[in-house]
């Protein structure tokens, strides 16, 4: 994968391209939470303006997912179509075929979400307010309670980790330049998709969209804007930390969070900024968060060993000599 350093898009300097919602696609990945998905469809019934398009990935659902969004074709006000997988591919692969999808559209800008929150009445609205500046754009969301939902939108390079406490407030600007990215609401402009290509499948689940907006903070102004356009609907356990909140997790994510660590080294191999002591010493803080989560918020203390699983088959694709960083959906001019 060949990106360039710099951290502005050739695009950018040209003249804004007006805010057009018809060329906008909402892109919901779903797997056997059809209850959670009707209230997501419901607020989008709602909207105004609403999108284009709404891309429903289904990652080989049980439930009655398909009956559900089938009911919505008509009354939801704008064009549905859904796709549903044979297998299960996790968060990442339902991201990247939604995506994939998305674009092939025609979509202009691209809406990722998960089927645990709802969209406020006006959210493409106050998210479009922004296109014309930015091209990659991270809403706000409330939480389950209604509380602001901090989230961690800048990472450390160095260490491959999210910095848990880079400042929550908004200047007068109403923006924050980031270099990371949650597909629970990610708002990214096709060129980038171009650019960077498609999220990574392999994650499977987690650090994959924070990869994706760490790469698309490499060739664009990326940002978090002052504005509440997402609510969560789901209630997860937390631990409340003050500024923010650690929330409990699985063992699935334990295994992922650890064995991912390989993928994210690799990309920052292919593209010249991984230092082995700063990334091990992330991999080492990773590996301390999770116990922590073990013991202040699941109250228990098995699970580790899908720590050490994960750290194990990580090792395996750090030392595989086909990998490679998902290309670019368009040749890179000067490259």
């Amino acid at each position: 994968m060949t990106l360039p350093s710099a951290h502005r898009d050739a695009a950018s300097a040209q003249r804004p391209e007006p805010f057009d919602p018809a060329g906008a696609t909402i892109t919901i990945v779903t797997y056997n939470r059809s209850g959670l998905l009707t209230r997501l469809l419901d607020s989008i019934t709602a909207m105004d303006p609403k999108p284009g398009h709404v891309v429903i990935i289904d990652n080989a659902s049980s439930d009655d997912t398909t009956a559900v969004v089938e009911s919505y074709r008509e009354s939801i006000g704008t064009e549905i179509v859904y796709r549903r997988l044979d297998t299960n591919t996790g968060g990442s692969g339902g991201f990247s075929e939604g995506m994939r999808v998305a674009y092939e559209l025609g979509s202009t800008w691209i809406w990722l979400m998960d089927d645990d929150v709802e969209v406020m009445p006006d959210g493409l609205a106050r998210m479009g307010a922004w296109a014309p500046r930015f091209k990659s754009i991270q809403g706000r969301r409330y939480d389950y309670d209604g509380s602001e939902f901090y989230w961690q939108y800048r990472v450390s390079e160095p260490l491959g980790i999210p910095i848990p406490f880079a400042p929550s407030g908004f200047d007068a600007s109403g923006y924050k330049e980031m270099n990371s990215g949650c597909f629970e609401g990610m708002f990214i402009h096709r060129d980038i998709v171009e650019q960077i290509g498609l999220p990574d499948p392999r994650f499977f689940i987690y650090w994959d969209d924070q990869t994706y907006g760490w790469l698309a903070s490499r060739v664009t102004t990326s940002v978090i804007v002052d504005e509440f356009v997402l609510r969560r609907t789901r209630e997860i356990k937390q631990w409340d930390m003050g500024i923010r909140h650690m929330n409990a997790s699985s063992d699935a994510y334990r295994y992922y969070i650890m064995r991912n660590r390989a993928i994210i080294k690799r990309y920052y191999r292919a593209l010249g900024v991984y230092n082995p002591i700063a990334f091990g010493l992330g991999t080492t803080l990773t590996f301390g968060k999770e116990i922590i989560r073990l013991l202040l918020v699941e109250r228990k203390i098995s699970g580790t060993s899908n720590l050490f699983r994960g750290l194990r088959d990580g090792r395996k694709i750090a030392k595989d000599a086909n990998w490679q960083p998902m290309p670019p959906l368009v040749p890179i001019i000067g490259r």
